[in-house]
């Protein structure tokens, strides 16, 4: 196998952990964060009748495809660096799914309770 394959699928492999849900940490530092920005591009034109809606379904949205991708990302590089040796391990998808769960569900209580809002909630109608 090559070295730059190896780099590669290995590139891949990690960048697809760190997004996934199989990483404990990286819901707080990495999907969330993510989800937010897509959530707030994705409701900033709207009106502010429309705008809560909008950027709940948007963070939430944002999360789930943020896992996916990973999951995704992390299949390719771990496909790239075990082709010759065999097939990847299979990951507990019921129990991933559960975790993802409790996350949205955990996402959509902070919306909720007003500690993630649109960006106009933070600052007021100064944007």
């Amino acid at each position: 196998m090559s070295l730059r394959r190896k780099l590669s699928g290995s590139l891949l492999a990690f960048v697809g952990f760190v997004l996934s849900p199989l990483s404990w940490w990286n819901d707080a530092f990495v999907n969330l964060p993510l989800a937010l920005v897509f959530a707030w591009l994705v409701s900033w034109p709207f009106s502010p009748d429309w705008q809560s809606a909008v950027f709940q379904t948007a963070v939430v949205l944002g999360y789930w495809l943020t896992n996916l991708a990973g999951f995704i990302l992390l299949h390719k590089g771990a496909s790239q660096l075990l082709e010759r040796e065999g097939q990847a391990a299979r990951p507990n998808w019921t129990r991933d799914l559960l975790v993802s769960v409790g996350y949205t569900a955990l996402i959509v209580l902070l919306i909720k309770l007003g500690v993630l809002k649109p960006l106009e909630g933070y600052f007021g109608n100064r944007l």
